[in-house]
């Protein structure tokens, strides 16, 4: 109990952590875009590996593929009401509305895989959070702050934005032992399928914009690190 207590709060922590570092932190842009883009690299590797691949090896093929598609809708129609509809500019709510939506989901299963995981794989998959939640929250609060919001506001809507995940995790851990498996891959899915869109959205073409031909790097050195953090968990 303990231990999820504390991997729990780690994990959120880090989205608290990342945007103190982009309200208060001295972050360039081209630092910015590097590590979203490392940031990036490792999310390719939790979609497919983590989160989209074992429903793959465990249900018929087409209904984890609906619930992929059906996130990447969710989370474009989200993405495009947060941006274009509900305010005059992103001003960093399309991360904000990646790592909420990709968020519940993912911390749903990591409560789930708290129940009864071994540390190496409970390392593996915290870490893999931690490392895409700190720099998406750094520049996520960046961007909240040039767009003109008070650092008050910002640091308390990502700490609320962390208690909200922190509360799906111990969901995960008290309530969804007892869900069946074709339910569990459902929800992965879905987490996975908005992680995909919300790369293509918003992670690298921010990215791009900011550090430019690096992101390519940074992203190679992102999906080594999530791969090498995967095999810690094998």
């Amino acid at each position: 109990m303990l231990t999820t207590i504390i991997v729990i709060c780690v994990v959120s922590f880090a989205l608290i952590a990342g945007a103190l570092w982009g309200v208060y932190g001295s972050l360039s842009n081209k630092t910015e875009g590097f590590l979203v883009a490392l940031a990036g690299g490792a999310l390719m590797v939790s979609a497919v590996l983590e989160l989209i691949q074992p429903a793959l090896e465990n249900e018929p093929i087409i209904t984890p593929l609906i619930a992929v598609f059906t996130g990447a809708i969710v989370f474009t129609i989200l993405d495009f009401y947060v941006k274009e509809k509900w305010s005059t500019s992103s001003g960093g709510s399309g991360l904000l509305a990646a790592i909420t939506l990709d968020g519940l989901p993912e911390n749903l299963a990591l409560g789930v895989a708290l129940i009864s995981a071994d540390p190496l794989t409970v390392a593996a998959l915290s870490g893999s959070i931690v490392l895409s939640n700190l720099p998406e929250a750094a520049g996520g609060a960046k961007e909240m702050k040039a767009d003109g919001r008070s650092s008050k506001s910002i640091i308390w809507l990502w700490t609320a934005t962390a208690i909200v995940l922190s509360i799906a995790a111990l969901v995960g851990y008290f309530f969804f032992d007892k869900v069946s498996n074709d339910t569990l891959d459902l929800i992965r899915c879905f987490a996975g399928g908005a992680v995909v869109a919300s790369l293509a959205i918003e992670v690298f073409p921010k990215a791009f914009k900011e550090d430019k031909y690096w992101t390519g790097l940074a992203t190679a050195i992102g999906l080594v690190l999530a791969f090498y953090l995967n095999t810690l968990g094998g």
